[in-house]
């Protein structure tokens, strides 16, 4: 059921039940994030690898310390310019946090949501909100309502509709280490913005364990395949007899029969909010296969390009 129902949703939440919830980055899945067996259901619900880890959301910075055992003064400085928003912070884990949220990691990860709707619900309960994506693990992420709707139909109770996600991508999540930021997923905050608002020095190396969600090889993957390529009318002229959805940055003069534009000028927030929306618009028409270019590197086209190479296919 789709509704708009904040009570509802929090007397789910109470019972230990599942429920879809709106975020300006993507909706996520939400269960009581101190109840160990809610949590299980969410892994269960998404089929999602008990070894990836989950985010935990929280209505103002005094929650977000009861759930760590050290809030340094980086975190401090950070949830000041990005909380409520698309940021969230690895940090070393309180006994009250289960162990099922962190995938056994010693550190968890927290986010103030920047969206009306969740704060008000946040506000409502007593406990956090443990929350991935809410589709099935290694999908396109869910953009509104109806995404959440399609993926789960009657698996989940209640879905709390916010409108769209004005984002579109998930949060940008960074550790701190020893006073240094690094960014371990790209997403809905730039690692030039968060550098200009904190004066930090920021890394972006990639890490080999998987600390947080977003990391795994393959994830956001269409039914169908999507191929990321240099140039679109070179892959259109080389390969005639391939039925590809063609999604451009901006508009152009070399349509094909399936044409999705994510932006009129290649303006990468655009983008962004458009691209899981669009992806599942092409995986649904009748095209075999889906084209993309490779994007900008800069600003948020980081985490868009992230996402496509999660998502991409092999060219046969």
């Amino acid at each position: 059921m789709i509704g708009t129902d904040v009570t509802k949703a929090a007397n789910l939440l109470s019972q230990g039940k599942l429920v879809a919830i709106p975020t300006e980055t993507v909706y996520g899945l939400a269960a009581n994030g101190l109840n160990p067996e809610a949590i299980a259901e969410i892994y269960r619900v998404k089929n999602r690898p008990n070894f990836n880890p989950l985010i935990l959301h929280v209505p103002h910075i005094e929650a977000a310390k009861k759930y760590v055992t050290h809030f340094p003064i980086e975190a401090e400085k950070l949830a000041h310019h990005f909380w409520p928003g698309s940021l969230s912070i690895l940090l070393p884990k309180s006994a009250i946090v289960p162990d099922i949220i962190t995938a056994g990691s010693s550190h968890v990860v927290l986010r103030i949501p920047n969206h009306p709707i969740t704060l008000n619900l946040l506000n409502q309960i007593d406990f956090p909100l443990a929350a991935p994506s809410a589709n099935i693990s290694n999908t396109v992420s869910p953009t509104s309502a109806k995404h959440v709707d399609e993926g789960f139909s009657n698996q989940i109770e209640y879905i709390l509709d916010g409108g769209n996600s004005t984002i579109g991508i998930e949060s940008t999540i960074v550790s701190i280490e020893n006073g240094n930021v690094q960014i371990l997923r790209e997403g809905g905050i730039s690692q030039e913005f968060i550098a200009q608002k904190t004066g930090f020095n920021i890394s972006s190396e990639p890490t080999k364990t998987i600390q947080t969600p977003g990391q795994l090889k393959k994830h956001y993957s269409t039914q169908k395949p999507l191929y990321l390529v240099e140039s679109i009318i070179d892959f259109l002229k080389e390969n005639p007899k391939k039925n590809c959805s063609v999604l451009y940055y901006e508009y152009h003069d070399y349509p094909s029969e399936h044409t999705y534009y994510l932006s009129e000028n290649y303006n990468l927030s655009e983008i962004a909010n458009r691209l899981f929306t669009t992806m599942r618009l092409a995986d649904k028409d009748a095209s075999d296969c889906i084209i993309i270019e490779n994007i900008k590197q800069e600003g948020i086209g980081r985490a868009i390009s992230d996402r496509l190479n999660r998502a991409k296919s092999n060219l046969e």
